[in-house]
């Protein structure tokens, strides 16, 4: 059991505040680790706090407002988390939601924004946190990315596209960062239960569905083989595997967590 006991370690979780990062969050302190968690929206942030703490009263938790797309703002928080906690040596990159749109209706803008996005929303925090990270041996970055990167929908083709860059960067980090003792490796999620999935169950034409139902009859028509979509711990459960000392020699690869979704190779 000693390799899943966390104690002593300090974890950065980007996206925090809800869904998967949250559910990350609450292992992560479960498992002994002291946490950061950081968010723009300052009362969202502020309801995922008080959450944690009272789960885990006795936690080293630290949250604070920050956009991880601006270096200066992460640079800060990277700087916050040091003081607050000590030493980063887990960082977890899980921001940004995607997008729909067709390759005929994507407009230069909205490509500018999504590929800005999906790269910054992990380039920044790794460039803040790296010199915190490479103070420990086996340090580890986690990037939460979607089956998108590996199997793109025509329909969401920019974060399809965008998706499929952060793994290949992934793979790259992951070869430069090694002599430095920073293992660098992602997951590819399917369809996971989210507040965006709720909402549409809650506008679902037939009223008389329960959320059982419902998500089955989407599983069925997503051809998903376990027949329901993932639940945020699922996808954390992976994300900790990678980050902890379970996964010492891996790195520069990806967990498939898609429930059987994924046709690629």
């Amino acid at each position: 059991m000693q390799a899943f006991n966390l104690s002593g370690r300090v974890a950065v979780v980007t996206g925090g505040t809800s869904g998967i990062g949250l559910a990350t969050v609450e292992l992560l302190l479960q498992q002994g680790a002291a946490v950061a968690i950081c968010g723009r929206n300052a009362e969202r942030l502020a309801s995922a706090e008080a959450r944690l703490r009272e789960l885990f009263p006795q936690a080293k938790l630290f949250a604070a407002t920050c956009d991880v797309l601006s270096e200066a703002s992460i640079k800060d928080f990277a700087a916050q988390t040091q003081a607050a906690l000590g030493t980063v040596s887990i960082l977890v990159n899980n921001a940004g939601q995607g997008r729909v749109s067709t390759f005929a209706d994507t407009t230069d803008a909205a490509w500018t924004e999504e590929l800005h996005l999906k790269f910054f929303s992990v380039i920044y925090p790794t460039r803040a946190f790296l010199p915190q990270l490479q103070q420990h041996a086996d340090a580890a970055i986690v990037c939460v990315n979607s089956l998108l990167a590996a199997q793109p929908e025509p329909h969401m083709v920019a974060t399809s596209a965008a998706r499929a860059g952060i793994k290949n960067l992934v793979r790259s980090m992951a070869t430069e960062f090694a002599p430095k003792g920073v293992r660098v490796n992602g997951i590819l999620v399917g369809l996971i239960e989210s507040g965006q999935w709720r909402r549409r169950f809650e506008a679902r034409e037939d009223k008389t569905q329960d959320w059982a139902a419902w998500t089955g009859e989407l599983a069925a028509r997503k051809r998903i083989p376990l027949g329901r979509l993932g639940l945020p711990q699922e996808a954390a459960q992976a994300i900790f595997y990678l980050a902890s000392p379970l996964s010492s020699y891996t790195t520069g690869s990806h967990i498939d967590v898609s429930g059987g979704l994924s046709h690629h190779a």
